[in-house]
């Protein structure tokens, strides 16, 4: 057997990874809007807070992808079934008296649209969100369920980059289910068969079929 000290010549491949994050713990409150006045509001990075912990993530490729696909389904959605609407994208949500505070990708006011139509968000006196979507590929240290569920938020979209979880707030709890309240009509088979149209067909056209499919979902249930 011949031993060699030489160095090989094996290029690996570079992992393109979905997100880049960075924990912090034992973070204060205070530290935490620190951090977001140093970070300020012309970043690509989001900060989620929750009960000392803090995490900056910074989405890549794979992850704005997905989110912004998976957000333009939900407008479809809200167009063609004629339900109000008002889109926070990654605004900060802060409460305080919770030490939680959110940068979620996708934020809507839909039942509550009316309530929050014009103004600016506050949490403390405005109800939540009506439907959070999270995109989280690469782990994450933030019990998001948690953080939602303690926010009542009423229902939660998270989407692993392969599986779509629906969670929908009931007594206080998240429950998992198939469907959406927001959106009855919609099934998780439909979202998965949207997104990967997206890859394969592309996304305008994928878009199209999309609302065509809707319109004749809409006209065969009336």
């Amino acid at each position: 057997m011949v031993i060699t000290n030489e160095p090989t010549n094996i290029n690996f491949p570079e992992i393109e990874l979905p997100e880049k994050r960075v924990t912090l713990h034992n973070i204060s409150w205070e530290g935490y809007e620190q951090i977001l006045d140093a970070l300020g509001e012309s970043r690509a990075a989001r900060v989620h807070y929750y009960r000392g912990m803090l995490e900056i993530m910074t989405p890549l490729e794979a992850h704005e992808n997905s989110s912004e696909n998976i957000g333009s389904l939900i407008h479809i959605l809200t167009e063609e079934l004629n339900l109000n609407l008002k889109t926070m994208g990654s605004t900060t949500l802060n409460i305080p008296k919770l030490q939680i505070g959110v940068e979620p990708d996708k934020c809507y006011y839909i039942q509550n649209e009316p309530a929050v139509r014009g103004k600016t968000v506050d949490l403390t006196q405005d109800p939540p969100p009506d439907l959070i979507l999270e995109v989280d590929i690469t782990h994450t240290d933030i019990n998001k369920k948690q953080l939602y569920q303690e926010m009542k938020v009423p229902e939660f979209w998270r989407y692993n980059g392969k599986i779509l979880t629906i969670y929908l707030l009931n007594n206080g709890v998240y429950i998992e289910s198939e469907t959406s309240n927001n959106f009855p009509i919609l099934t998780k088979s439909m979202v998965y068969e949207f997104l990967a149209g997206c890859k394969t067909e592309g996304e305008t056209q994928t878009k199209r079929a999309f609302r065509t499919r809707i319109q004749e979902q809409i006209k065969q249930d009336k």
